[in-house]
């Protein structure tokens, strides 16, 4: 675990956390522009991070942010047609950016299996870590991400990294294709933990009575083999955002 520990933050209950997240990361990304012109926010699917974006919508503080000078990567994709609606892609136009005056540019999708790789998701990865790349500083294969969110699953994934499966070992590739997921789609790309570390900020979003377990055992540090949650931190701060039925194993209770 990253030497800057962890925060848990419990929410009342899972309406009260999405509306609270997305105030935070408001502030997150107006703090970031102001101190350096511009912001980089990796987003994540499933229920909780798409209440998060629905929430961003809905308030009104979501003006303050500049969204054309705002990048937006993927933590993870299904690997499925790009109007597929299982895409995390879609699923996040649909609750926030086609409301937000965002630049197309900066909008960094990652790759559908209908596009220039076909199905062969290995390449679908290797072009989506090609563009990470040259969007980071010199000497680095990720941008500095202010935010990295992360849903939390009921195994204690994150990503597509499931518990036992070879992209949570890896060390090298900075995304990777998954292949036989425990959850449908089968086939996905993700980021792999390195990726995930160099942001400033990971948040860990977990809300619901069946997150509960995964919770605590992630916070139990059992090695990220197991709980690949457990391996997931930033280089500046690690949020675990929970409502209290998420959180009724742990200490924060």
């Amino acid at each position: 675990m990253s030497g800057t520990g962890r925060q848990l933050v419990v929410h009342h209950d899972t309406d009260l956390m999405a509306r609270a997240t997305a105030a935070r990361l408001i502030t997150r990304i107006v703090d970031a522009q102001a101190a350096r012109g511009t912001a980089s926010v990796v987003l994540t699917g499933g229920r909780n991070g798409n209440a998060l974006l629905a929430a961003v919508a809905a308030s009104p503080a979501r003006d303050a942010v500049d969204w054309a000078r705002l990048d937006l990567w993927w933590g993870d994709e299904r690997f499925v047609p790009a109007a597929d609606g299982d895409r995390n892609a879609v699923q996040a136009r649909d609750e926030l950016l086609a409301h937000v005056p965002l630049d197309p540019a900066r909008v960094h999708e990652m790759p559908a299996s209908d596009g220039v790789d076909g199905t062969d998701a290995e390449a679908a990865a290797a072009r989506y870590a090609a563009e990470l790349a040259a969007a980071a500083e010199p000497g680095s294969t990720v941008p500095t991400f202010d935010v990295l969110l992360l849903g939390v699953g009921p195994d204690a994934h994150v990503a597509s990294l499931f518990p036992g499966h070879p992209g949570v070992r890896e060390r090298e590739l900075t995304v990777v294709g998954v292949r036989e997921s425990p959850k449908p789609p089968p086939t996905r790309i993700s980021l792999t933990l390195p990726a995930i570390r160099a942001a400033r900020e990971v948040w860990l979003l977990a809300a619901g009575e069946d997150k509960a377990d995964a919770v605590a055992l992630a916070l139990g540090d059992p090695g990220e083999e197991e709980a690949p949650a457990s391996g997931a931190y930033g280089t500046e701060r690690t949020l675990w955002l929970l409502d209290r039925t998420a959180a009724a194993r742990t200490r924060a209770a």
